[in-house]
């Protein structure tokens, strides 16, 4: 049998599978990493970080698996989006990677907005400039650490240096590159005209594939690296948002996801290119040639509960190690206990800051409503409730853009619990739905892998033959009045607090 391998180069760390043909789960390898904040709203990572990770992960996914290389059909990438990764021209790396969270580039995309024109920004790139995406990040390089900006001869996506690492080529896909502001996305490749506003030489721009094209072959020092067979072919892949699409089945319309990681996103196939005039949600280029995504991101969804879980549940994580357990099962336990609604405990979940619908850097988490009898559980099941609540707020958006939704498939670290699927069916009005495949964006990347080594003839057939719909939770009437009437007062609360945001 042939096996295809995917690779996902997360935020908290990366996670390399091996997959049958028929889409099962071989083995499995996670290795994390540091993210450093050297500045509030800031946030960094080495790419040496994620490329010693993958290294260790596929070692360790070959050595459980027992498989040889040479049984490896083909590779897929995936990864966090919009990171700046430079390098000079011997490919040493110029600086910490500046993350899709990192919140220092206000200033810059307000000059981006002005030099460029925000009418031109949506017609060309379909999105408003934001401090996540890449530009921006580019340009606050120029302006602070010129030394380094004059020594730049690539700048790389996350995924794309690692795919430099495996194949020895400059090369990224559409869907990735939409988030650095610097593609025409109706076009799928590099904006000259945007280039040229900026000053960016496109000579530093990776060559741009279709996320199932192969992109290159594993190289003998990769090779050495890894133990993949030398030879091996690597896909485009994705972004980590439209590969853990391609993963849970999101390549046609009626069927939307929402996915709970460290950010949280909710997102929409569609085969024309519908932009938010707004620009409140991004629209990119979907993994499927021709196919385009809209999707909303909040940016503190996991990140929110598990900043809890570091700060405020150590006798959680003590007692979930004795007994073997994740300590998020000992925290929904707890969140299980309290009501919905949380008797009037309201969580804002802008820690680093918030996205849709807001586009505010300046944004901050918020406890609302806190009283001398609320509890941890109820705290808990606030920030799972304030989560779901910015997924609303992009649902809703998509839905006014008319785009279908008749069910949601959720994933992510947040679709492992049953208390959060089902708070997210009650909040969302919706069928929440669970499949077969838990791998997310990795197992998307192994697919788009699989079509562009002949294993299936298209993303479409190869999620028909993977992927199956296996736990179904329907909304409950009662407990949607209950949100719909907090979900009002968390949307005020922005507004309330907006100006006060700012302040700090």
């Amino acid at each position: 049998m042939s096996y295809l391998l995917g690779i996902d180069i997360g935020t908290s760390g990366t996670k390399t599978v091996l997959f049958n043909t028929n889409g099962m789960t071989i083995a499995s390898a996670t290795k994390e990493y540091l993210l450093q904040q050297p500045h509030i709203g800031w946030a960094e990572q080495n790419p040496e970080d994620w490329w010693k990770a993958v290294c260790h992960t596929i070692q360790s996914v070959l050595t459980k698996s027992g498989i040889s290389s040479k049984e490896i059909k083909g590779i897929g990438l995936s990864g966090q989006m919009h990171g700046l990764v430079l390098l000079d021209k011997n490919n040493r790396i110029l600086r910490p990677s500046i993350l899709w969270c990192d919140q220092r580039t206000d200033q810059e995309c307000i000059e981006i907005t002005q030099k460029v024109g925000q009418e031109k920004l949506l017609e060309i790139t379909a999105n408003p400039a934001l401090t996540g995406f890449t530009a921006s990040k580019i340009m606050w390089v120029k302006k602070n650490e010129p030394s380094i900006y004059e020594k730049i001869a690539h700048i790389l996506l996350p995924k794309d240096y690692i795919r430099l690492m495996l194949t020895g080529n400059y090369a990224t896909e559409v869907s990735d590159a939409s988030g650095t502001q610097l593609l025409d996305v109706k076009k799928r490749n590099w904006s000259q005209e945007i280039l040229g506003i900026l000053e960016i030489d496109s000579q530093w721009l990776p060559k741009v594939y279709e996320s199932q094209e192969i992109s290159g072959t594993i190289i003998k020092q990769a090779a050495e690296d890894t133990g993949l067979l030398k030879g091996t072919p690597v896909v485009g892949g994705g972004g980590d948002q439209a590969a853990g699409a391609i993963g849970n089945g999101i390549v046609e319309s009626g069927i939307v996801s929402s996915t709970i990681g460290t950010s949280g996103v909710v997102f929409a196939y569609t085969d024309e290119m519908i932009v938010d005039p707004k620009g409140r949600i991004h629209t990119f280029c979907h993994a499927i040639p021709n196919t385009w995504h809209v999707m909303g991101v909040t940016q503190g969804a996991g990140l929110s509960l598990k900043w809890f879980r570091d700060q405020f549940c150590s006798q959680e994580k003590e007692v979930a190690q004795l007994m073997d357990v994740d300590p998020y099962v000992l925290m929904t336990q707890q969140a299980e206990q309290a009501l919905p609604g949380c008797q009037g405990l309201l969580y804002l979940p802008y820690l680093m800051g918030e996205r849709t619908p807001h586009l505010d850097p300046y944004a901050r988490g918020v406890f609302f409503g806190l009283s001398a009898k609320h509890t941890k559980r109820e705290m808990i099941r606030s920030i799972m409730e304030g989560v779901t609540y910015s997924l609303q707020d992009c649902l809703n958006i998509i839905e006014e853009l008319k785009i279908e939704v008749n069910k949601v498939r959720v994933s992510g670290g947040g679709a492992k619990s049953s208390l959060w699927r089902q708070i997210q069916s009650d909040v969302f009005q919706k069928e929440v739905v669970t499949i077969n495949a838990s791998e997310g964006p990795a197992f998307g990347a192994a697919l788009l892998a699989g079509v562009g080594t002949g294993v299936y003839k298209s993303v479409k057939e190869g999620c028909q033959a993977t992927i199956k719909e296996i736990q179904h939770q329907f909304p409950e009437k009662e407990k949607g009045n209950i949100y719909e009437h907090y979900y009002s007062i968390y949307r005020k609360l922005y507004q309330d607090l907006k100006e006060t945001f700012s302040l700090l």
